[in-house]
Formats: C-alpha cells, sequence, structure tokens
C-alpha cells in the first residue's frame, strides 16, 4: 500500500522490451535505501516489484496487463518518474490510501496559474470520473491530490508550489497522458450499491441490505 506523497523524482535508465513485456531501470536514491528485491515501489503510481538493484539504480519488470493499462508505452530513457516506497507498519499516513492499481488514464486538458497554486483540469472516461467527488481524494501519476471540481468527463485538481517542484508534475504540458488511480473506498461503496441494486431486482428471498445511497449521504459519504 502506498499514501501518495512521492518520495522522489527517478530517471528512467534502460528499457528493455519483451514480446508483451518490458524491464525498466530506473535511477534513484532516496527510495533505494532499506529496499530489498521483492519490495515494491510505485513508478507514477503503478506498483512494481524491485528484481535487482544497486546503489544507483534499481530494475523491475513489465507485465502485458500494465502495459495495457498504464502510459508506460510512453516512456523513453530519460524520462522523469515519481517514486515511492510501499507504506511501512510505522510509516506516516500523510496522503490517502493508493494501491498501485491504475484504474486508467487521462490528459491534461488545462494548466492555469492560481495564485500560488496550479490548476490542472483532466478529461478522463467517465468509469473513472463519476468515481471522483469534490473534495476528494484522487490518485495522479502517483500523486495524492484533493479534487476541486467535477464536470461530466473532466475533473480539476490544484497544485501547491511544493508538490509542483517535487513530483514530474513541473514536466507535463497541455495534452500529456497521466495515470489515474480513484479513491479505493467509492469503488468498494459503487460495488455494494450495484449490488445491492441487483438483489433488489432480482425475484429470490436474497436479504436486502439497508445500505443506500441516501444513507450513505446522511453519513458523509
Amino acid at each position: 500500500m502506498f499514501t501518495g506523497i512521492i518520495e522522489e523524482i527517478g530517471t528512467v535508465h534502460s528499457i528493455k522490451q519483451g514480446g508483451d513485456s518490458a524491464q525498466l531501470s530506473i535511477s534513484a536514491h532516496l527510495v533505494l535505501e532499506g529496499t530489498k528485491i521483492g519490495d515494491s515501489i510505485a513508478v507514477n503510481g503503478v506498483c512494481l516489484t524491485v528484481t535487482s538493484l544497486d546503489s544507483a539504480r534499481f530494475t523491475a519488470d513489465v507485465m502485458s496487463e500494465t502495459l495495457k493499462r498504464t502510459c508506460f508505452i510512453h516512456l523513453s530513457i530519460g524520462t522523469k518518474v515519481n517514486l515511492e516506497r510501499a507504506l511501512p507498519a510505522n510509516g506516516r499516513f500523510g496522503g490517502h490510501i493508493v494501491s498501485g492499481h491504475i484504474d486508467g488514464i487521462g490528459t491534461i486538458k488545462k494548466i492555469e496559474k492560481n495564485d500560488i497554486a496550479l490548476l490542472f483540469t483532466i478529461q478522463a472516461p467517465t468509469n473513472i470520473t463519476r468515481l471522483i467527488v469534490e473534495k476528494g481524494s484522487v490518485t495522479i501519476d502517483g500523486i495524492s491530490l484533493t479534487v476541486t471540481q467535477v464536470h461530466g468527463q473532466e475533473f480539476s485538481v490544484s497544485l501547491i508550489p511544493h508538490t509542483v517542484g517535487h513530483t514530474n508534475l513541473h514536466t507535463k504540458k497541455i495534452g500529456s497522458p497521466v495515470h489515474i488511480e480513484t479513491d479505493i473506498i467509492g469503488k468498494y461503496v459503487e460495488k455494494l450499491l450495484h449490488e445491492k441494486q441487483t438483489s433488489n431486482n432480482a425475484d429470490n428471498d436474497t436479504p436486502k441490505s439497508s445500505l443506500t445511497e441516501a444513507f450513505l449521504r446522511q453519513n458523509g459519504f
């Protein structure tokens, strides 16, 4: 599990393409401290397993399913990537619950200056934006951010200067693709509501759940 608090910006050192997979070597410093083979590191929000490492870089395999669901097919040598080690049991929970399992890819539509902050507007498929709520949490390229607005297939996030300077977002432009992971709590709520609806429509004696959208709203969800 991760929290979306980026520890370091790494650099893609090499890419070895397989038939339907790839092997990434990423130059880093901080995230290598205490890391062992088999540990997890989130690369632009994607949970990868360390297969080898030395004092200057680590290597991870990327399977076919990951390549299909992420922007990794667009990586090139020298690309800057956000890095975060998995949260230790005694670690500080600075962001929100991040699984490292990407829901999809969004596209940056606007970048606007708002006093000291930068406002990013991102377009994403409906199956992603329906799980994003105003003032809720969302992960963009592994960064835990607060949603400022949601309109249809677009949502906005506001970044303070520290976040811009300590992540790879300062390298992004209008049209750049980004990884999106929605709040895992929202996914479970949607699944429970869907199963309740299915149960209510079924002609059987299955006990009906008391979980409703009205109940969730009344209790702050």
